[in-house]
């Protein structure tokens, strides 16, 4: 199974991401997520044997309750910004304001906790950030430059209350996520 550590934004939070997706719609070559199952994903480990689930759960338990010193926080969802740089975009996402260096953290509790059960850390540096859309090809790529310019959206705010370890299922019509396991803070 395909499984990763997220931060689910909440529901009520989809139509705002919408309407962020809604401002690159006429940039040809993007590729745009569900904002239904919008997220920020902690740390990604790929296909996963079904019998390692127990101690990855152990693993995650352990990160929430042992490595971090803090519980539920508030996290602002907001501006907009490009994976790997402007000039090649493969990823348009949304950031994280307040509420960053607390999923920072869980990043680095996460990681080091996987680490240690033989996964590989991500080689780029954590950037908490909502993927909104994938580039395909550069058609629309002036757009989307001026739009991260000059747009400086604000989601919304939300309470962070839980880690989860998602299941990933890739369909003709993109991924669908389900929550394997919820971490609470």
């Amino acid at each position: 199974m395909r499984l990763f550590v997220s931060i689910d934004l909440p529901d009520d939070l989809a139509e705002s991401v919408e309407g962020v997706q809604d401002r690159f719609r006429d940039a040809d070559g993007l590729s745009f997520t569900d904002p239904k199952q919008a997220h920020v994903t902690l740390s990604f480990l790929g296909e996963v044997d079904e019998d390692r689930l127990p101690e990855i759960e152990d693993a995650l338990r352990a990160a929430v309750e042992d490595d971090i010193d803090f519980g539920p926080f508030e996290a602002e969802i907001e501006g907009v910004g490009v994976f790997p740089n402007t000039e090649y975009i493969r990823v348009l996402w949304i950031g994280v304001g307040d509420g960053a260096e607390e999923m920072t953290l869980l990043n680095d509790a996460v990681e080091s906790r996987l680490y240690d059960l033989g996964f590989s850390p991500d080689e780029n540096d954590f950037v908490p950030h909502v993927t909104i859309a994938r580039m395909q090809h550069a058609g629309g790529k002036e757009l989307v430059q001026r739009n991260v310019r000059e747009l400086e959206p604000t989601v919304g705010k939300m309470e962070v209350e839980e880690v989860r370890l998602t299941k990933s299922e890739l369909g003709a019509d993109g991924p669908s996520y389900s929550t394997v396991a919820a971490f609470p803070l």
